[in-house]
């Protein structure tokens, strides 16, 4: 008699709570109950006899049993999808979206493969764009729009929009930049306007009285990034997107807070798999600060 086969839902319950790193988050996702995943947690490592995760209040990790099943709970999820797909034949749904480079981070492409955003069925169309422009265009009617855009504000809607999660910018530098030398201005990098945060930096300084001078304009974070770690000046980014490496180095220099920001979900309504995704990439941005 063959063995009894494992259930999807329960399968695929352990990777989204292992790839977002909590039950709550995973519910999320799934469009469900954290109780639910719970108890799909509970019947899976009940059928395999053993134990997936170590649960604590703040904490989730897998056991070493955990990690040796990972690999093949995501082959029987990517099958299980191949099978769907070569059975319907259906042509691939689509999911515009946009989202902002200053919170996009330099982990999206990662991020995008390991929730399985590139699965069959689905094609993600994503477009990485400044907040201000995102907001324009998702306003803006008409075909060849966004079906729904991720973005950072200094201001939290008040309707409108989904708070995933709230961030303080930071100055990021190199762990060896300089304090500039007294009466010099602060070399700064950022992206090429308009850029919510390069303007929240450059009204920073100028309300506190400090001299400033940019001496990088890249055309992403990334490339922003790379000039911090080079140690060409100092930028102003959220915790998520510094480079690795960089350093928060604000207080060191004597530098003013900057503000606090947010970051905002808009969405036209959605069903199947593009609701699936875009619930699971939020998730995925949702922190403590979200709602």
């Amino acid at each position: 008699m063959l063995p009894r086969p494992l259930d999807l839902d329960g399968v695929l319950a352990f990777v989204r709570v292992v790839d977002l790193g909590s039950f709550t988050r995973a519910a999320e996702a799934l469009d469900t109950s954290q109780a639910a995943i719970s108890l799909r947690l509970k019947r899976l490592e009940d059928r395999l006899g053993e134990r997936l995760l170590d649960r604590t209040p703040r904490h989730v990790a897998t056991t070493r049993k955990g990690e040796l099943f990972l690999p093949a709970a995501r082959r029987l999820l990517e099958a299980h999808e191949s099978a769907l797909s070569e059975i319907t034949a259906d042509v691939p749904a689509r999911l515009c979206l946009g989202i902002s480079d200053h919170v996009a981070g330099p982990d999206l492409p990662a991020l995008l493969r390991r929730l399985g955003l590139d699965r069959a069925g689905l094609v993600t169309e994503v477009r990485i764009v400044p907040s201000r422009d995102l907001a324009a265009a998702f306003e803006a009617p008409g075909e060849g729009g966004y079906d729904a855009v991720i973005l950072r504000t200094e201001e939290p809607p008040e309707n409108g929009g989904t708070v995933l999660a709230q961030e303080r910018l930071g100055w990021f530098a190199a762990p060896d930049f300089p304090a500039s030398p007294a009466g010099e201005p602060l070399r700064l990098a950022g992206l090429s306007g308009p850029c919510n945060v390069r303007a929240a930096a450059a009204r920073t300084l100028d309300a506190a009285g400090l001299p400033w001078t940019e001496v990088f304009v890249g055309g992403g974070v990334l490339a922003v990034g790379a000039a911090v770690m080079a140690g060409l000046a100092i930028a102003a980014l959220a915790p998520s997107t510094a480079p690795p490496g960089a350093v928060e180095v604000g207080a060191r220099l004597g530098l003013p807070e900057l503000p606090l920001t947010w970051i905002v979900l808009r969405s036209r309504r959605l069903t199947g798999r593009p609701a699936e995704a875009l619930r699971t990439l939020a998730a995925a941005y949702r922190g403590p600060g979200g709602r």
